[in-house]
């Protein structure tokens, strides 16, 4: 059976860094937007979710 996550990218709203993390497609088939630490800007910013 094919798993229900996929490894998305998320990408901070202030710099260029950005990370991998999985999702379940299911309960959630909208973009995420999360409050996540920034090391370029040193501060708390918003990343969303990027192909």
């Amino acid at each position: 059976m094919a798993s229900k996550r996929e490894k998305i990218k998320m990408k901070s709203s202030k710099s260029h860094f950005h990370y991998y993390t999985t999702k379940n497609k299911t309960s959630t088939p909208d973009r995420l937007t999360l409050l996540k630490y920034d090391p370029v800007v040193r501060e708390k910013v918003e990343f969303k979710e990027t192909k």
